[in-house]
């Protein structure tokens, strides 16, 4: 009975005709939830406000008016560049974040494809993420991570996809762009570089090539972030690379309050609070000096958080909704539309999760030991080890799941392979 129906699937899935109906599933309820104009709010409201006033030629400044750096440049910068040709709105964002997404399925089948070496685990893939409801609810939205999730496929893609010197220094241009949207991105660089390494056999030999194509990748990453961090200088009288709310993104997870998510109304960080208008690179240090000083005098409380700060980051899923909750006349329209679909989100994705924790297990005696499986939990342990530094939230997992998919893909084709030959 499980052998007729997987292999039911796998015929359907293999059919000429599947892919393009794959990308209707995938691309149709993207284009539809647009509709529900969803009012940016919070982190969003601050975004689509900053890439207003870019796209007017006001600069990038604060609430005073005074130049910023204290959220990362480049998804306003990317959002004003649209604007500019859109006009500032809702559907511009949602326009911008419906073609990255588009971009996000096509790499999310291709990098299956490819890493896999079966078709059948490329479209499994694209169907995991394509009735994923989070990733659907999310494009409306006017936060950075439907674009940086597809800057960050296209980054990697490039890298280990494409192997000729141009793709290299476009992989380095693509990686600069995605650190001006999340800071930490360049960290992953080196993981993926040791996996391609430890992939091939004459190591020594492969060596020297491969370093020099990571000098490449990080020296064209450098080039897009040095005119950013040179203006920084220019502007906030000090070198700050991308950002400067590295320090009060550690305080707010390490502090009295903690509990491994975000505590932005803990009284050690509210004591810092009027530093922040005044001067923001002082208020960056002061808050990064709080945080260190607070893990050295609680060791153990700061180790007993980084399970709770893991589960913060993993646990939860659904949290696109919470936008539509106070930004959509959708939500007020229709409350238990919205809560079974998060019933149903949550659901998918302990699913989705579940396969990609047991993948390796399932796979490893099928593959080399090393090898392109490898790369999607490279890219899982980016956001866990920054969340046990600083804070768990659940939206900082988005840019990895359709790497979780990929692999969910992997691990049903293979098990549908097995029982086929059984």
């Amino acid at each position: 009975m499980i052998n007729r129906l997987l292999s039911s699937i796998a015929r359907l899935l293999l059919d000429a005709r599947a892919v393009p109906a794959l990308f209707a599933l995938y691309l149709v309820p993207r284009a539809l939830v647009i509709a529900c104009a969803v009012t940016p709010t919070s982190d969003a409201d601050w975004y689509y406000s900053r890439a207003a006033l870019l796209a007017h030629g006001l600069g990038y400044v604060g609430s005073h008016g005074q130049p910023t750096a204290f959220w990362p440049v480049g998804w306003p910068w990317l959002l004003s560049l649209a604007f500019r040709v859109g006009g500032v709105s809702v559907w511009t964002v949602g326009a911008v974040n419906w073609l990255a997404a588009a971009l996000t399925g096509w790499l999310t089948l291709d990098l299956a494809r490819r890493w896999s070496g079966s078709e059948l685990a490329a479209r499994i893939a694209l169907l995991a993420l394509a009735v994923y409801p989070n990733a659907v609810l999310y494009v409306p939205l006017a936060l950075t991570e439907v674009v940086y999730t597809a800057l960050l496929m296209g980054a990697i893609w490039l890298t280990t996809v494409r192997r000729g010197w141009a793709e290299t220094v476009l992989a380095g241009l693509v990686f600069g762009l995605a650190t001006l949207v999340k800071a930490q991105t360049l960290v992953i660089v080196p993981a993926i570089l040791a996996i391609m390494l430890w992939r091939e056999r004459a190591v020594l030999q492969r060596l020297p090539g491969l370093a020099a194509r990571g000098a490449v990748i990080l020296l064209a990453a450098a080039l897009v972030i040095a005119p950013w961090t040179l203006r920084n200088h220019r502007e906030l009288g000090a070198w700050v690379t991308v950002s400067t709310n590295g320090g009060i993104t550690l305080l707010t997870g390490n502090n009295d309050s903690a509990h491994g998510g975000y505590t932005p109304d803990d009284a050690l960080v509210r004591s810092i609070e009027p530093l922040k208008e005044r001067d923001e690179v002082a208020y960056d240090a002061a808050a990064r000096k709080l945080g260190i000083d607070w893990i050295k005098t609680h060791q153990a409380r700061f180790f007993a958080n980084a399970p709770l700060k893991i589960w913060h980051l993993w646990g939860p899923d659904g949290d696109g909704q919470w936008a539509y909750e106070t930004g959509s006349r959708a939500y007020a329209a229709a409350p238990r539309v919205f809560l079974a679909l998060r019933a149903f989100n949550q659901l998918w994705y302990w699913l989705l999760l579940l396969a990609f924790v047991a993948a390796p297990f399932r796979l490893v005696s099928r593959a080399r030991r090393i090898d392109w499986y490898l790369v999607p939990y490279a890219v899982a342990l980016f956001p866990t080890a920054i969340a046990v530094v600083f804070s768990g939230q659940s939206r900082f997992h988005y840019p990895v799941m359709p790497f979780v998919c990929v692999m969910a893909g992997w691990l049903l084709a293979d098990l549908i392979a097995r029982r086929a030959k059984a």
